[in-house]
């Protein structure tokens, strides 16, 4: 049960991280490059969801641990 807890912590942090990272790559595209269409703002939070909820389903199914690309 703790390990659940804990992989949801880091899911959570993963989650918080990744979030952080896209806004800001949206804010500094859209401030000095060119604006972005919101729909497509839309469909890249849509997939950061998804993607967010099956990674939360294998931490919570105990499947494997919640783990940052590249890191052992």
């Amino acid at each position: 049960m703790v390990a659940i807890a804990i992989n949801v912590m880091w899911f959570l942090i993963g989650l918080i991280a990744l979030a952080g990272v896209i806004y800001l790559a949206i804010y500094v595209i859209e401030t000095f490059i060119m604006p972005i269409p919101e729909r497509v703002k839309q469909a890249v939070w849509v997939i950061v969801l998804l993607l967010a909820l099956i990674a939360l389903l294998g931490a919570l199914a105990g499947g494997g641990t919640f783990r940052l690309p590249g890191v052992r």
